[in-house]
């Protein structure tokens, strides 16, 4: 009954969101959505919930991460940010800054943004970091009698969601270039370079059909290209089955997410031998 009422708590919580959201998961904590873009002029929510049988808290903070052309995100120190990022870090507002859930209780996270008026147009961009903090551990009198230092580790576990915001006239274009079968450390990958422009990120699905196959060879979700860089080199890990698949006339294509209305950034009809 416990675990059905902790259930129940839960499923109302997202009931508010889209079935579509993405929800991100480490650990007993779910975050929805795993990706906010805030235009400046209305805030909104971020929902924790815990889904482990005992209370949690959480720290909620701001990081700097910068992505490299592999799409691996690069933390930044403060010290070392450029006058974009530390404007991205003085104008995002949050509350409150640390959580204390019980199980099954979801709690909101509000949050807007606050761009000065002399702000150059373009995208800035926070990650927002939610972390557990361990509970003390009490120390038994077995530990207090012996003379013996015990150390134990204690893994701490987080979620990371980009906050964006994008701030007057920002744009982005796409291109699809060198699709390729590579070996990989592993076996075959496809190996993808996804070109971007503009000022804005982009954000969404990497496709890959043949003529006569109903599904697609390759669906990678997710895929993002932040300012930082003008392309990421995408690698996707295949089956025998799906390398013997990708020869001969291929489509690629880079959607938006589906819940962003799928629309095409860019495609490339082509043919890999």
């Amino acid at each position: 009954m416990r675990a059905l009422a902790r259930g129940a708590a839960v499923l109302v919580a997202f009931s508010s969101l889209s079935l579509s959201t993405p929800i991100a998961a480490q650990g007993d904590l779910l975050v929805a959505p795993t990706r906010v873009i805030l235009d400046g002029r209305r805030g909104t929510e971020v929902i924790l919930s815990n889904i482990g049988n005992e209370e949690a808290t959480y720290r909620i903070g701001l990081e700097l991460r910068r992505m490299l052309e592999n799409g691996r995100l690069e933390p930044v120190e403060e010290a070392d940010a450029n006058d974009k990022e530390k404007a991205a870090l003085g104008m995002i507002r949050y509350a409150p800054r640390r959580i204390v859930l019980p199980p099954g209780q979801p709690q909101a996270v509000r949050l807007a943004a606050r761009p000065g008026a002399d702000l150059p147009d373009g995208e800035y961009r926070v990650h927002m970091s939610f972390r557990a903090i361990p509970k003390p551990r009490e120390v038994t009198e077995e530990q207090r009698a012996s003379d013996q230092v015990s150390i134990q580790l204690i893994p701490i576990y987080g979620v990371t969601i980009p906050i964006i915001v994008r701030h007057g006239r920002v744009e982005a274009r796409a291109a699809i270039a060198q699709p390729r079968v590579v070996e990989g450390e592993r076996g075959p990958e496809l190996a993808v370079t996804i070109q971007r422009s503009g000022e804005s990120s982009t954000y969404g699905e990497l496709r890959v059909t043949k003529a006569g196959v109903d599904d697609p060879l390759v669906l990678l979700r997710g895929v993002a290209i932040y300012p930082e860089i003008g392309e990421r080199d995408v690698r996707i890990a295949l089956t025998p089955e799906q390398a013997a698949a990708m020869k001969g006339d291929l489509r690629f294509e880079y959607r938006d997410m589906p819940e962003s209305g799928g629309g095409l950034l860019a495609a490339l009809d082509t043919r890999i031998d």
